[in-house]
């Protein structure tokens, strides 16, 4: 479903899933199955979102960022994809943020780019994350760091 206040140019979009109003969703963009992209979210051309994703209000998914399946991003969370930007000025290539499999992350959360969340971790909200987060961990704080093992 579609909501015709939505501004989906896509037609790569997955059985079942759902785009809210107000959404905006460039050409390129893939998206899968069963997947419920709340309302006020862009998704970029560069752009590949798994199966079984939920991307929260207000979220940005800019060029270079892919989420496999089962992934959460909660409100607001803010992803990058230029380390030195400048307006009018745009690099050749934008670096590449990977969110894995079945990754939680929570609203207000800052993903700089050019990083990976592993398998299965969780970020706290309101976090800012600056590394690598290996699978299964818990990181929090600003800088995120590992609190714990996720299980």
């Amino acid at each position: 479903m579609i909501h015709q206040l939505a501004d989906c140019k896509s037609s790569n979009i997955g059985k079942d899933t759902n785009i809210w109003q107000f959404c905006v969703i460039f050409p390129e963009a893939k998206i899968g199955d069963n997947c419920n992209i709340c309302a006020n979210v862009l998704v970029e051309n560069d752009v590949i979102v798994g199966n079984n994703v939920t991307v929260k209000s207000g979220v940005q998914l800019w060029d270079g960022v892919t989420v496999e399946d089962d992934v959460f991003i909660g409100p607001n969370v803010t992803f990058t994809n230029d380390l030195f930007p400048h307006s009018k000025i745009h690099p050749k290539e934008y670096l590449k943020t990977i969110i894995k499999k079945g990754a939680s992350i929570g609203a207000n959360s800052t993903i700089v780019c050019g990083h990976t969340i592993g398998e299965n971790a969780m970020i706290g909200a309101g976090s800012v994350v600056t590394h690598d987060v290996p699978a299964g961990e818990l990181w929090y704080g600003n800088p995120a760091k590992c609190i714990r093992k996720t299980f």
